[in-house]
């Protein structure tokens, strides 16, 4: 019998990003506002040590939100993945698919550069000569430039 598939889309979630990091630097800075408010204007050692730990977390606090970036990236990555298939199957009438896994992901944002005529050419060359990301862009004749890519 077959195993039943899930019939709903899950939330998910980096644990060390939204349960150990993102609270405990909400509480620190928190914290460390709180405290250093209490000693402001002191020239004493508590007022900078406070001074420090509030600008430590809330510093910390906006490079892990920065961190947002990365997964952004890797969604757009995955997105590239999906547009280069689409692509090679309209211009070659074939799936991309078999041939995914002997290019690596570098190559596949390279070779979304290259026009629609030169694809097919450059694909079988990549995989073939295992050419690096910088020698595909170098036989590209005919651009087809991503002006959105982040």
């Amino acid at each position: 019998m077959a195993e039943a598939q899930p019939t709903k889309n899950t939330i998910q979630f980096y644990p060390w990003h939204h349960f150990v990091l993102l609270p405990a630097l909400l509480v620190l800075a928190g914290y460390g506002i709180r405290r250093y408010l209490g000693v402001a204007g002191d020239d004493s050692e508590t007022s900078r040590l406070w001074f420090t730990v509030m600008g430590l977390a809330l510093a910390t606090l906006g490079v892990l939100v920065i961190l947002r970036q990365h997964y952004a990236l890797t969604l757009q990555d995955r997105l590239i993945r999906l547009e280069m298939r689409q692509r090679y199957f309209e211009v070659t009438g074939q799936s991309l698919r078999p041939l995914e896994d002997q290019l690596t992901l570098q190559q596949i944002i390279s070779l979304r550069l290259a026009g629609d005529a030169e694809l097919p050419t450059l694909v079988q060359a990549a995989i073939r000569e295992k050419l690096s990301p910088k020698a595909i862009q170098a036989r590209i004749q005919h651009f087809h430039f991503d002006h959105m890519r982040v």
